[in-house]
């Protein structure tokens, strides 16, 4: 596999213009901005697909966050066994992130754990949310990420790392605890006081 997914596109990057960009590692065999199906408008991601693996990799560890028209790239694996992208193993959940932190510094304060997949912090109109997702290769590396990491101070803030869980595991979690009963057992109110 020499596919690389190319994220954080300006609306108006073209294909030639990538293709200018990514031909100096090596040999490009395509490249794909993918768009709206009836506007046509950039979703502002696309894939480059390489002759070689050797010269993805090296478009991989040269031209990440690379500026483009203004905006820093993010590249990765083009992942597309869909099961290992939503299966949650190797994939991490960071939150109390300072909004300085971009996808860049988070990706170098990550990688230090092992292969990252994918990383992202995100993000609306107003800059940083606080909070960002980071894929690692395996779980191993996603587990030392937690603990080393989760309870650190960055920039100030005490970050919050752990596993990530998807929306259905979330809400299950949620219905357990609502489930659960605590009684109390009150006494001495005074003869004053009834049931009502």
């Amino acid at each position: 596999q020499a596919s690389l997914y190319v994220g954080d596109l300006s609306a108006d990057v073209t294909e030639d213009l990538l293709f200018k960009k990514f031909s100096a590692v090596g040999p490009v065999l395509s490249i794909r901005i993918c768009r709206d199906l009836v506007t046509r408008r950039s979703l502002g991601y696309a894939y480059v697909n390489f002759l070689k693996l050797a010269d993805a990799q090296k478009a991989l560890d040269t031209m990440n966050f690379d500026m483009i028209k203004g905006k820093p790239i993010r590249l990765m694996w083009s992942q597309r066994d869909a099961y290992l992208r939503k299966s949650g193993i190797g994939n991490v959940f960071i939150k109390n992130l300072d909004k300085s932190i971009d996808n860049k510094t988070l990706y170098e304060h990550f990688s230090a754990f092992g292969k990252i997949l994918s990383s992202k912090v995100m993000s609306d109109d107003q800059g940083s949310r606080g909070y960002a997702f980071v894929h690692f290769q395996n779980q191993n590396a996603a587990d030392r990420a937690i603990e080393e990491m989760n309870g650190a101070l960055l920039k100030d803030c005490r970050l919050f790392v752990g596993r990530f869980k998807n929306r259905k595991d979330r809400e299950a979690e949620l219905q357990n605890k609502v489930n659960e009963f605590t009684n109390v057992y009150v006494k001495n109110f005074g003869d004053d006081m009834d049931d009502e």
